[in-house]
């Protein structure tokens, strides 16, 4: 919940200089994916790279300020990547596990009286 509450600020923090300067805030949207992959990499020397889900969240919500024909270019991942981690922040915001109930639903008494009077 905080998680998808802390991307949809950012995201809408993000958009506002996109309206105003299209062509500066992609430039600076690329930037800023660029330098966050340099930290990502620094903070990775040795091994194969792992995208943590802060990472993550990042790239996620820079993508919406990058045009998607420069996906390819600008991000480190694959762009179907960059869709599947967007969909999967999208999907924990609205999974609905707080209304789910485990097991049968209860019963309501007066079925409960009306079952126990026929029984005798």
């Amino acid at each position: 919940m905080i998680v998808s509450l802390l991307y949809k600020v950012t995201r809408k923090l993000l958009s506002v200089p996109a309206v105003l300067l299209r062509s500066e805030t992609a430039k600076d949207a690329e930037l800023l994916v660029l330098r966050h992959e340099n930290a990502v990499l620094r903070r990775q020397l040795t091994g194969p790279v792992r995208y943590e889900p802060t990472d993550r969240f990042w790239f996620a919500a820079l993508a919406g300020l990058v045009d998607r024909r420069r996906w390819r270019e600008v991000f480190p991942v694959m762009p179907g990547t960059l869709l599947a981690w967007h969909r999967r922040l999208v999907a924990r915001k609205w999974d609905y596990s707080a209304r789910r109930r485990i097991g049968r639903p209860p019963t309501r008494t007066a079925i409960k009286t009306l079952v126990l009077r026929l029984a005798r």
